[in-house]
């Protein structure tokens, strides 16, 4: 049975984002919600363990996003962004 809940899950997120042009991040957010609750886990697991799961992955990328933005920065105000984008391949 939590095979066909996780399917279903699947089902539903892919319908919300093709179908309803849902935003990734929170279709995938309501679609956890959804499949912890059809699991039989009590509304304050199920948000615990979303919070979890995001803070841990979004922690573990944050390092990574912000040196990215910040060389991102340092090359367009130095111009190599333009060469970057100008220069034949």
């Amino acid at each position: 049975m939590p095979l066909v809940i996780v399917a279903i899950g699947v089902i539903l997120l892919l319908l919300l984002m093709i179908r309803f042009k849902m935003n990734g991040f929170i279709a995938l957010v309501l679609v956890a919600l959804a499949v912890g609750l059809m699991q039989g886990m009590p509304l304050d697991k199920v948000i615990g363990s979303i919070k979890a799961g995001v803070g841990g992955t979004l922690g573990s990328l944050a390092l990574i996003m912000g040196f990215g933005a910040m060389l991102g920065k340092m090359l367009a105000d130095c111009g190599g962004a333009q060469r970057i984008a100008t220069t034949p391949g």
